[in-house]
């Protein structure tokens, strides 16, 4: 699977609307966002840290309605961590977003993923039914097994983790292994050959141009 990292964000301004539609029409099958709580309590899609939302950045309703509309699955990436001034350690925003999607009923279409542990399992007690993810970038704080047994359907390793026993053995314990960010094709074309569940990437149409040549 080809999963538009903040959108097309290569051709477009990432995390809005446009790059959305734009993914969607270059044929990507999910769109990757992160959402953080503006200070008025609305959901708001923005990769960093912000005092005032940030003009055009649409809240987290308004980029699901489109994908819906657009047929994409979505990625949410909860934005909680200790380093940013943002950071709730009570985890609210996560019991916020599987509030959002039970209301919705469209859970079944979208994964939910963050770097904070703790955050991920407050959305799987918040909502056992959700595909959940655990992302890290060097060191993961919880091991593949404690992915399983923590109820998290999908692991999303950087890029430059990622070995062909990393992705054999998490199969093997039935999660899945979706990248972060690939934009090189000769990068794409090993991780598909080593079996990689999803390449996420700023450039989705370099990737289904791509991937549609190369074997599995």
């Amino acid at each position: 699977m080809v999963v538009a990292h903040r959108g097309a964000s290569k051709a477009a301004s990432e995390n809005t609307l446009e790059a959305f539609a734009l993914a969607a029409r270059m044929g990507a099958a999910m769109v990757e966002l992160d959402v953080r709580r503006a200070s008025d309590g609305e959901l708001v899609i923005h990769h960093n840290p912000f005092d005032v939302r940030p003009p055009g950045a649409p809240t987290l309703l308004q980029a699901l309605d489109l994908c819906g509309a657009l047929d994409m699955e979505v990625n949410i990436e909860i934005k909680n961590s200790p380093r940013d001034p943002d950071f709730d350690p009570s985890d609210s925003i996560a019991i916020e977003v599987a509030a959002l999607l039970a209301k919705r009923g469209d859970g079944h279409l979208m994964l939910v993923s963050s770097f904070n542990a703790a955050t991920i399992a407050t959305v799987r007690r918040a909502d056992p039914s959700l595909r959940t993810g655990y992302l890290y970038v060097k060191t993961p704080r919880l091991s593949l097994l404690e992915m399983v047994a923590a109820g998290h359907c999908a692991v999303h390793p950087n890029e430059s983790e990622v070995t062909s026993t990393l992705v054999d053995e998490a199969h093997r314990l039935g999660l899945q292994v979706n990248v972060w960010t690939v934009d090189e094709p000769a990068r794409m074309r090993e991780l598909a050959a080593m079996g990689v569940d999803a390449i996420i990437t700023n450039v989705p149409d370099v990737a289904l141009a791509t991937l549609r040549n190369s074997p599995r």
